[in-house]
């Protein structure tokens, strides 16, 4: 179950980054502001009960490894950010640190 309470807290990492860029165009800054502070907080409380069986090094690396590579992603993908080699490449390095933890 720690497996999955880590997935979905770095799924919630994603949505803060993501509401506070919303919030930057839109006419509805004080909700999108809102959503992702909440997305902070039940990010933080499933990242919590994840390091309940798994090593804090581990699961705070996972965490932030996906949080940061799927807003790579989104910020590719929705808000036209640059998609560079060197990019791509920081985003593989992350991803490659996380597998090498996890094993």
């Amino acid at each position: 179950m720690s497996w999955i309470y880590l997935l979905i807290a770095a799924i919630f990492e994603v949505g803060w980054p993501f509401g506070l860029k919303i919030a930057t165009n839109s006419q509805y800054k004080f909700l999108w502001i809102i959503f992702a502070i909440i997305a902070m907080a039940l990010s933080g409380i499933f990242l919590y009960l994840a390091q309940k069986q798994i090593p804090i090094g581990t699961a705070y690396a996972i965490w932030t490894g996906i949080g940061a590579s799927c807003t790579f992603l989104i910020g590719v993908c929705i808000f036209g950010d640059a998609l560079t080699l060197m990019r791509i490449l920081g985003v593989l390095l992350i991803v490659a640190g996380v597998v090498c933890l996890k094993l």
